[in-house]
């Protein structure tokens, strides 16, 4: 008769997680993270038509540097793009044919590239002729200021720096609509 002994019972085996299986758990908790972090941003409200347009600066791709509040007096369009966005390529045509109609009217425009890569920008600004200010937001410091909720977005902005006509254009801009927009600005503020 043998007598047991504990090397003949099976030992216990630990649950060890794998290298693998760590990648992988801090990877979902990455994403619960980033959607997280979309969902606070995207509850937060725009600035609404009639309220101050938030200030920011910016230097652009060719060197020089915007301050929204130093053009008080004119009208801005800022339009926020990426080259990797269908709509945005939709809309870059008209954004600079009506650029070329209003920019001796009073009317600057100025574009801000979200979440894109400086050389994919460049090449957008040159494949569609864009004359206009483009600036990059590496940081999306701008974006968070107007709390978007993508891209393309378009605000424009009355002489005297509050939003105006429905604050953000949260579709694809068009020149129809870009004008009427402009038109009604021009005309509001030439009679204030």
């Amino acid at each position: 008769m043998a007598i047991a002994t504990d090397t003949d019972s099976p030992q216990p085996t630990g649950r060890r997680l794998t290298l693998g299986s760590v990648v992988l758990i801090i990877g979902i908790l990455s994403v619960i993270g980033v959607m997280g972090f979309q969902l606070v941003r995207q509850n937060r409200s725009q600035p609404e038509s009639g309220s101050g347009a938030p200030d920011f600066t910016v230097t652009t791709f060719d060197g020089q540097t915007f301050t929204l509040s130093e053009h008080r007096g004119e009208i801005v369009v800022i339009n926020f793009w990426a080259s990797w966005c269908p709509p945005c390529r939709n809309e870059a045509p008209d954004l600079e044919t009506v650029y070329q109609e209003y920019k001796d009217r009073g009317v600057t425009f100025i574009g801000i590239t979200h979440v894109d890569e400086v050389t994919d920008s460049l090449a957008f600004i040159e494949e569609f002729g864009m004359s206009y200010l483009n600036a990059p937001d590496q940081r999306s410091v701008v974006a968070d200021k107007y709390a978007i909720r993508g891209v393309p977005e378009t605000f424009v902005i009355g002489r005297d720096g509050r939003i105006v006509e429905g604050g953000a254009l949260l579709t694809e801009i068009n020149a129809t609509i870009l004008r009427r927009v402009l038109n009604r600005a021009l005309m509001d503020q030439s009679n204030a």
